[in-house]
């Protein structure tokens, strides 16, 4: 899952980035409208974690753009007042939710995974395929009934593996959804974290590499 954190107070917003990244999302950071107009335009986000209250462009405006250009993004706007009139002209500027500040972490995480699943088609809570079985929820892997403890890293890869049920994902996928946009397109970090995960997930071998293409999880 890809995130975005659009807030213009610079130490809450690496505060989130570095707890999203402790939960394997990848996240990038911007701390003003524009900025976060620019990255929208380029990449591809689940959610956008968006602070009404931007300098440059107002995040009102930010939220409107998200709407009309019909991005599959979902936005969770996040504000320092919590009045209901406040959530109600959030919600319909058509964000998707509306967290008050200060909130509790671990709500955030649950509803910025919640708004992810809602980007995506519908994921089952588990995913299984070839004897692995993923409860993304409780951040549980196991092969076979073995318990595998995996990095944030190797569980972000497995997760893209599981959920195209044994399509191929290329080595420009997995960067795109398990690693921010600082990483260097021409980095051996994709081959490096499947090399470990599948000593990890032991044989027989079940990352298969598709040569020119990807990898994928055999059936």
């Amino acid at each position: 899952m890809r995130v975005l954190v659009a807030e213009d107070e610079k130490l809450l917003a690496d505060t989130i980035a570095t707890g999203l990244r402790n939960a394997s999302l990848a996240v990038d950071v911007v701390y003003d409208g524009s900025a976060a107009l620019e990255r929208l335009g380029v990449n591809a986000y689940d959610v956008l974690i968006l602070d009404r209250d931007l300098p440059k462009v107002h995040g009102d405006e930010v939220c409107r753009s998200v709407v009309s250009s019909r991005h599959e993004t979902r936005v969770l706007m996040l504000t320092a007042a919590g009045e209901l009139s406040d959530r109600v002209s959030g919600l319909s500027l058509g964000a998707d939710d509306y967290l008050a500040k200060p909130f509790a972490f671990a709500e955030l995480v649950a509803r910025v995974r919640a708004l992810g699943r809602r980007a995506r088609p519908a994921q089952p809570p588990i995913l299984e395929r070839g004897g692995i079985s993923m409860d993304i929820g409780r951040r549980e892997v196991r092969r076979d009934g073995r318990e595998i403890i995996l990095t944030r890293k190797e569980f972000a890869v497995l997760e893209e593996l599981l959920r195209t049920d044994g399509a191929v994902v290329s080595v420009e996928e997995l960067l795109e959804r398990a690693w921010d946009e600082n990483t260097d397109p021409f980095t051996n970090v994709v081959r490096v974290t499947v090399m470990t995960l599948r000593r990890k997930l032991g044989d027989p071998q079940i990352v298969e590499t598709v040569p020119g293409v990807g990898y994928q999880i055999r059936g």
